[in-house]
């Protein structure tokens, strides 16, 4: 590099035990050091935002070790390889890894996430989303999990999200009944108009207990679960027998330590009704990702999946980002755009 270029980073300062803020972070300022050989520096354009990075902000056990106090927030992005002394990466190639919250990242191309190439012709934004773990959690959380068979009702929460909405398009191309619960009239108005959804509830103004009542009574052959919570209460009073509850996530907990929500009353049901529920993580699918991406690549290009993303602009938003998750602020998948 002949040029000195500075780099604002998000660093982990405090770790939150309830709701997480700006407070918790510190927007720091640094000169961007020489590579070495097998590095290269990457130029951010988008960061991804999920609920699970709530949850790497706590010091306990989990399938990823926790962020350090110190340590740059951890993200997934996109953007261009502006300086290489790497053999597979040259100035000009687009990629992907989890290269945190800042505007520049150097890399060697491994990591707990490691870096790939963004194949040309597709948006720049989409790896981070449809074509990377929010695309494949739906992907495989759905079909392998939840086997869905045609003509069966299929619940979904947290539906007008990056995952929900990508979960219930899937579901209606293999014929299913998809009713989705989400939050405002513009989400639930999209998934009908849009996204072909049979009905919707929305969470922020509707009785979930008695919509579900008059749309699937003891009908739901498969619940897909974002929310957890009251939410994950009701649909398990609605379940049909042998019916399937798959387990993405649980963001009314907001991934917290302390204030966790209630446990499931109705956890009974699964007994009554002979049902199966099932946790997963879309890491357990690494040696499956290119036959995810490829179909999710098929369906997107033939027009049969949409794609919605709601992106904040400046890397000073990086904390309203993800603390806006968990008040149902994004529409779509959150990106901060640098």
């Amino acid at each position: 590099m002949t040029v000195t270029l500075t780099n604002k980073k998000w660093t982990l300062s405090a770790r939150p035990e309830t709701s997480v803020s700006k407070e918790h972070f510190n927007l720091e300022t640094e000169t961007v050091r020489e590579l070495v050989d097998g590095e290269f520096l990457v130029k951010n354009q988008y960061l991804a935002f999920e609920p699970a990075q709530r949850g790497w902000l706590n010091d306990v056990r989990s399938y990823l070790p926790p962020v350090a106090i110190g340590e740059v927030m951890r993200s997934g992005a996109a953007g261009e390889v502006i300086a290489s002394k790497h053999s597979d990466y040259q100035v000009g190639d687009l990629v992907q890894g989890s290269f945190g919250w800042q505007e520049y990242a150097i890399s060697d191309g491994t990591g707990l996430f490691p870096v790939t190439k963004i194949p040309a012709g597709i948006p720049i934004s989409y790896p981070l989303h449809i074509f990377g773990l929010t695309g494949l959690t739906a992907y495989f959380g759905l079909l392998d999990l939840g086997l869905p068979k045609a003509g069966e009702t299929v619940l979904i929460s947290g539906a007008a999200g990056a995952t929900g909405s990508t979960v219930g398009q899937i579901a209606k191309l293999l014929g299913c009944r998809v009713i989705g619960i989400a939050g405002g009239e513009a989400k639930c108005q999209w998934l009908i108009d849009e996204l072909g959804y049979d009905a919707v509830i929305d969470y922020k103004s509707d009785s979930v207990g008695e919509r579900l009542q008059e749309l699937c009574k003891n009908s739901v052959d498969l619940f897909f679960d974002n929310v957890g919570g009251e939410i994950l209460d009701h649909a398990l009073v609605n379940m049909a027998n042998n019916g399937r509850i798959v387990l993405c996530g649980g963001i009314s907990s907001g991934y917290q330590v302390k204030e966790l929500p209630p446990g499931p009353k109705n956890y009974m049901q699964l007994v009554i009704r002979r049902c199966h529920m099932e946790g997963f993580i879309v890491l357990d699918y690494v040696d499956r990702y290119p036959e995810a991406r490829e179909q999710l690549m098929q369906w997107v290009d033939e027009g049969k999946i949409l794609v919605k993303e709601h992106i904040l602009e400046g890397i000073e938003q990086c904390p309203e980002a993800l603390a806006g998750l968990f008040s149902g602020q994004n529409f779509g998948k959150q990106l901060v755009k640098i």
